[in-house]
């Protein structure tokens, strides 16, 4: 809460992370305690704030433990890095991901700090990092899987949707809520080229695996998820595999699910057993499907949205956590389609 007193007419306000803060005439001035780590709020060379300046119409002048903002989002701009001081505070790192997404939550007036974002870990990594989500959307994903036992999360790259539901998978697994974690994909970019590849089945297919042994190795380590795999406590495989079985006690992920047919789908979700829970994650913007092939990831947000136990989670272009030119090409691409492509039909495998 803010303490707010006033000087010559203009309110200060103060709180335990920065002294003071007033305004005159698009001025903001935050007046920073000398415990703060400088270097972690301005970045190298400043960094930090020339994304600030670069985003808002805004001047940035520091002088001892003051700064100064000028312009016409002066307040913005002074908003955006209050919640950088309490970030910084309660012990998170910034970064930029984690500047922008303050100052895309602080335009539709709301606080990164007050929703809690960065406060649930959902694991560590085997370096001993904690691994927590880093937007709303991706809170409510993580959340959806605790609660739901089929949770479809479909957003665009960068989103963060496999690798958090592999961290949520190896959390299950530490805490023995599953007995065996499945990830499975489907190698639709194999098609009948399979054969001309070098080595067995599996070692055909592996390529196509890739992304989520980088999401388990990262989490777990690469040697602990090879002991784990050669145990069969962990399966990697194609979709094609998972016919004709029963999953039991089991974390099962499915990824690229965009590129499932209707009737792989169909297939995968009914191979849940007892005590099992699943994710499917996919972007219906990168369908790879043979023109004709209908997209089962489309067709199951229709087919399954009112049944009680499954949860559907929409991640946006907001929520990307990758590079931040990855937004900026998301953003760029969907505005292209838009005015060049007519609207196709949603269940054609086609869509854009």
């Amino acid at each position: 809460m803010h303490n707010i007193k006033h000087i010559c007419g203009n309110p200060i306000y103060r709180v335990a992370l920065y002294k003071g803060e007033y305004f005159l005439n698009n001025q903001v001035k935050v007046e920073i305690d000398d415990t703060l780590d400088r270097s972690e709020l301005f970045g190298i060379m400043d960094r930090n704030l020339k994304i600030i300046k670069d985003n808002f119409s805004v001047e940035i002048i520091q002088r001892g433990n003051e700064i100064t903002l000028t312009g016409d989002d002066a307040e913005k701009a002074g908003t955006v890095i209050r919640e950088m001081l309490g970030i910084i505070a309660s012990g998170e790192k910034i970064d930029s991901q984690k500047i922008n997404y303050i100052m895309t939550l602080a335009e539709k007036g709301v606080s990164y700090q007050e929703s809690s974002i960065g406060k649930d870990i959902v694991c560590y990594t085997h370096m001993g990092k904690p691994i927590r989500p880093k937007t709303l959307g991706q809170k409510s994903y993580v959340a959806s899987i605790k609660n739901k036992d089929v949770v479809f999360c479909i957003g665009p790259a960068g989103t963060g949707k496999t690798y958090l539901a592999v961290a949520m998978a190896v959390s299950a697994f530490k805490h023995k809520d599953v007995q065996k974690i499945i990830l499975a994909r489907p190698a639709v970019e194999a098609g009948e080229s399979l054969g001309f590849l070098p080595g067995d089945l599996q070692e055909k297919v592996d390529p196509y695996l890739r992304p989520l042994y980088d999401a388990l190795y990262d989490i777990l380590g690469r040697d602990s998820s090879l002991r784990l795999k050669e145990k069969e406590l962990i399966e990697i495989v194609p979709l094609a595999y998972m016919r004709g079985r029963t999953l039991d006690n089991s974390f099962i992920i499915l990824d690229e699910a965009q590129n499932t047919t209707k009737e792989q789908m169909k297939m995968f979700l009914t191979r849940m057993g007892f005590g099992s829970k699943m994710v499917i994650t996919g972007d219906v913007t990168q369908i790879d499907l043979p023109k004709g092939k209908h997209s089962g990831l489309v067709e199951v947000t229709k087919i399954l949205k009112e049944v009680k136990g499954i949860d559907f989670c929409y991640l946006k272009d907001a929520d990307v956590v990758r590079h931040d030119l990855v937004k900026k090409i998301i953003n760029a691409y969907d505005s292209y389609y838009k005015e060049i492509i007519p609207e196709k039909d949603d269940t054609d495998g086609t869509d854009i």
